[in-house]
């Protein structure tokens, strides 16, 4: 670690005023930090896990910077909620505009343009040019929630397939959906009724198998176990998130895509994660032309304000009766305010073409490491979602002690990566958008040491 001057005492927040740096002048975390996370462990509950310990004051571009005045390279922007940044300008001007104005009526009581505004935007740049509608909520697992409500008061049907290595929330019922136990899981059930799991594309640990054969054998489950007659809705995250960044094979989606849409049920795709010019596309279902039924937005969406959508075809949305659905919190309008200044952002900007440029810096850099190192089994993704998968290079089994090991020593050099996927054994990286290439080169380099060393 190399130790430079203490930054002074008043920190810039966010926007271009904040150092683009590594700096550390502390251990990671910091002394201020780790009181901090004594305080946290005698109030917060136990189950509210903490990956990195260091408590922020500031961030901006591709850095934060915590209370020891350290700053930390940013390479997961929250879990890709802040694309546009943190602090971005145009969300933090258009947010002080609307506290000024007023904070909360309800929607459901007495309602506001900017949902509306929201509603249309999204009708709007979502796959797929027919008639849409638009229910705004507070987080991904409520709008999966809801999404799942909708296709089933639509159809008439209860049963709902989700897939191996999903990840959908912590409610009971994306609990349900959800693959995997720990730490989602355990403990936490029983869960909800009518949920059914059947298997994921997954180039790297199926033999490459062909999508359209992949999906071909995922619906012969289906119909053998569950009976399309009964099936409400498939719901898919196009790149699957927590369960490893996983690709699934060119063909799989569409190829599930058409069942559905010969047998009635509602597909649902599940863009939480992958959605806002992540991938370099606004959304993961435009890199193969997928149209779904209906499709879940958060994270991305307003640019680090509790926000979530649910998009869809109008006469699957218009289904439910006056009430059946909506919330106190849903489509509050200081995160609209935000979410028309990210949405506007992100188009103005160009970020789809940045994530591509990103994702061209990600996979050279990490092929490249990939090449001479056969712990690296796999590198996936798309755009500004890009993953690496470690496995023990004898046996390209899955190597989650090693993936930790990585981890630590990265966050230890003051880089924040995060680790996914279903054994343990993926670093992901999803830098914001507005990281410079410099910045994240920096942050490459100190995860191969750390890899190189691990």
């Amino acid at each position: 670690m190399t130790l430079v001057a203490s930054p002074p005492t008043t920190v810039p927040v966010g926007g271009p005023s904040l150092p683009q740096e590594r700096r550390l002048v502390t251990s990671i975390p910091g002394p201020k930090s780790q009181a901090l996370q004594a305080r946290k462990t005698a109030a917060v509950s136990a189950g509210v896990g903490v990956t990195l310990p260091v408590y922020i004051v500031a961030g901006g571009g591709g850095v934060l910077v915590d209370i020891d005045g350290n700053s930390l390279i940013d390479l997961g922007s929250g879990i890709a909620v802040t694309g546009v940044g943190n602090s971005a300008p145009r969300v933090v001007e258009a947010v002080a505009a609307q506290l000024a104005q007023f904070t909360h009526t309800c929607f459901t009581v007495a309602p506001y343009d900017s949902y509306i505004e929201v509603a249309e935007t999204l009708n709007r740049i979502t796959p797929g040019d027919h008639a849409k509608r638009t229910a705004l909520f507070n987080s991904g697992a409520e709008a999966v929630e809801n999404a799942v409500k909708i296709a089933r008061h639509y159809t008439g049907r209860q049963a709902v397939v989700a897939f191996d290595h999903a990840y959908h929330g912590r409610t009971t019922l994306t609990m349900s959906l959800t693959a995997k136990n720990q730490p989602y899981k355990n403990g936490f059930g029983p869960f909800a009724a009518e949920v059914y799991r059947a298997p994921m594309s997954y180039p790297l640990r199926d033999g490459g198998l062909d999508g359209v054969v992949a999906a071909k054998r995922t619906i012969s489950q289906i119909e053998k176990q569950i009976g399309a007659e009964n099936l409400a809705a498939l719901i898919i995250e196009p790149i699957q998130g927590e369960g490893g960044f996983i690709v699934p094979a060119a063909g799989f989606l569409a190829t599930l895509l058409a069942w559905c849409r010969a047998n009635g049920v509602v597909f649902i795709a599940d863009e939480v994660q992958t959605g806002f010019a992540r991938t370099g596309a606004m959304f993961a279902c435009d890199h193969e032309d997928i149209v779904p039924d209906l499709i879940v937005m958060a994270k991305g969406i307003a640019g680090g304000l509790p926000l979530s959508a649910v998009t869809g075809r109008a006469e699957i949305m218009d289904a439910p009766q006056a009430g059946g659905i909506g919330g106190t919190y849903g489509g509050n309008p200081l995160a609209c305010a935000a979410a028309l200044a990210t949405l506007d952002t992100y188009e103005s900007e160009n970020l789809v073409q940045r994530a591509r440029e990103i994702g061209t810096i990600l996979t050279g850099r990490l092929n490249a490491i990939r090449a001479f190192d056969k712990r690296v089994g796999d590198v996936r993704g798309r755009g500004a979602m890009i993953a690496i998968e470690l496995v023990d290079s004898a046996t390209g089994e899955p190597d989650a002690a090693l993936t930790s090991r990585v981890a630590a020593a990265a966050h230890a050099q003051g880089v924040i990566v995060l680790t996914c996927g279903t054994y343990g054994n993926v670093i992901r990286f999803l830098p914001p958008l507005s990281i410079s290439d410099d910045l994240l080169v920096e942050g490459l380099q100190v995860v191969a040491h750390a890899l190189a060393n691990a």
